[in-house]
């Protein structure tokens, strides 16, 4: 195979005939943070568009910037209305690893007092921006080193890990104190709220845990590794197969071979694929599975809006695994 997806931007996602999560659903089993809620995209449909740099309402309100728009979904629970957020990567076309951003998004950028970009390698065009329009007073959360995670991770996809959007908050409620001493209680509280919102989610990976740790799973990407993990499912592709398909190389023959066994003798109980990006591979993948009768779900780099946010989504991914390993009910799509 030749001419992979990477350098040339994504395609639409390949999506089966399949029942699909509902966000409603998941709101019934969530409490979530009653904060107000305020995210700017920058980017819709498409290749992201041109946006205007962000203008503050008042001398109180908080110009932020979340790279991704998982992020910046934080960040406006955690600033509620104090904070205006903007996201910048939050199109499913939209392939952070070849973004080059345009000159209006530059000035969003340039424009913010708070920054939340991801790191290692996944939104190198923040830096870019933030070094070419340089600011003391400006706060910027790099999520790779706030984890403390070195740079030969090899899995970018942090926000999938249960850890790793309590940190983010923290840190987000930390900055926001600093920047706005006066609205102190609000953030504190707001970040109580989040926190206790997250234990659905962690409940329900818990529970996915106990009944069904050790069940055997395929993947094309790395993408819900981290949930993967912490759920205590065996992920049975090479790690090499991953990340050729997330870096847009064409796997090896032998990886390729061993991916369609995997499928075709059932020896998995569903296989997780990146909603977002699919191409000739993944879409032979994902009709070798559908002939097998293995479930597939279908998992996302930025989040599903509207309908969603952050403690939805990731409890509608948890819940869209358990169905399909206990129920053989595919969820490519939430």
């Amino acid at each position: 195979m030749s001419g992979r997806r990477r350098g040339g931007g994504r395609r639409p996602g390949f999506v089966a005939r399949l029942p699909a999560i509902s966000a409603a659903l998941v709101a019934a089993a969530i409490v979530a943070a009653a904060v107000p809620v305020a995210v700017a995209v920058a980017g819709a449909s498409g290749p992201i568009r041109p946006v205007r740099p962000v203008v503050l309402a008042s001398a109180s309100r908080i110009v932020a910037v979340g790279a991704e728009n998982e992020y910046a979904d934080v960040i406006s629970q955690i600033g509620g209305r104090y904070v205006k957020a903007t996201a910048i990567m939050r199109n499913p076309s939209t392939d952070p690893h070849t973004f080059e951003a345009s000159p209006s998004v530059a000035r969003v950028v340039a424009s913010a007092q708070l920054v939340v970009q991801n790191g290692l390698g996944y939104d190198t065009f923040m830096q870019t921006i933030e070094d070419a329009s340089p600011s003391a007073s400006r706060k910027v959360i790099v999520v790779q080193k706030l984890l403390g995670k070195p740079a030969s991770t090899r899995n970018p996809h942090l926000w999938y890990a249960p850890k790793t959007m309590p940190a983010v908050a923290a840190a987000v409620a930390k900055d926001l104190s600093v920047l706005d001493p006066a609205h102190r209680p609000a953030f504190r509280r707001n970040l109580s709220y989040f926190d206790a919102s997250l234990h659905a989610w962690t409940r329900a990976i818990a529970n996915l845990r106990a009944k069904f740790k050790g069940t055997p799973v395929a993947t094309t990407e790395p993408v819900a590794d981290y949930l993967l993990q912490a759920a205590g499912l065996r992920n049975e592709t090479p790690f090499s197969f991953q990340a050729d398909v997330m870096n847009g190389v064409d796997p090896s023959p032998q990886d390729v071979a061993a991916e369609e066994r995997l499928l075709s003798q059932r020896k998995v109980k569903a296989f997780v694929y990146n909603v977002q990006v699919t191409d000739t591979l993944t879409e032979s993948l994902l009709a070798i599975a559908h002939r097998a009768h293995v479930p597939v779900v279908g998992v996302y780099e930025t989040m599903p809006a509207p309908g969603y946010d952050y403690q939805r989504w990731m409890l509608a991914e948890v819940y869209a695994l358990r169905t399909a390993i206990a129920r053989r009910v595919s969820a490519p799509k939430l």
